[in-house]
């Protein structure tokens, strides 16, 4: 193995896969009410459910995740994008790469931060109902994810309230192995 690079297992990969399913799913509901005639994302959801429950990883993950992002780019609102987004995240946790780079953090915890924003975004830009959505994530993170998480550098700073979130998440996740 080269330096740098984190080993996984498919059984490890269904753990991430699972907890993106989890957050992504619970706001699909806002992607479908913005855009009703866009099935992208809810592939993307049954996509990762499949490997999740124990398919072999297959074309089937990384194209519903590219169409998923895509549908993110076409939507009309920020909760709306970042519901696609995290469907996508989902469907990509099959692949995630076993490189030791920050941003791979992204594929883990990504779909959690962006479901603490769209509760924020929904109860009126309120940071407490993102961090309460944060500390749920947290405890819905089993030893397997915070184990996989472990492998790899810290989420990278980024501006954006999702990454600001995605952040708090990391650190509370890497506390909590300590």
């Amino acid at each position: 193995m080269a330096s740098g690079d984190v080993e996984l297992t498919l059984d490890e990969l269904r753990e991430v896969a699972r907890f993106a399913l989890g957050a992504a799913q619970s706001v699909l509901p806002v992607f479908e009410e913005a855009c009703p005639d866009d099935p992208r994302p809810r592939v993307a959801l049954d996509a990762a459910r499949v490997f999740a429950d124990g398919a072999p990883r297959t074309r089937l993950q990384r194209t519903a995740s590219m169409d998923a992002h895509r549908a993110a780019a076409d939507a009309p609102t920020e909760p709306a994008r970042l519901a696609a987004q995290a469907a996508g995240d989902a469907a990509s946790a099959a692949y995630l790469h076993p490189i030791a780079r920050a941003h791979q953090v992204g594929h883990i915890l990504r779909a959690s931060a962006n479901a603490a924003r769209i509760a924020e975004l929904a109860a009126g830009d309120d940071p407490a109902v993102g961090l309460a959505s944060i500390e749920a994530a947290g405890l819905r993170a089993t030893p397997v994810l915070v184990e996989v998480l472990g492998r790899y550098p810290a989420a990278p700073a980024g501006r954006g309230r999702p990454a600001v979130l995605m952040a708090a998440l990391d650190a509370a996740l890497r506390d909590s192995a300590r």
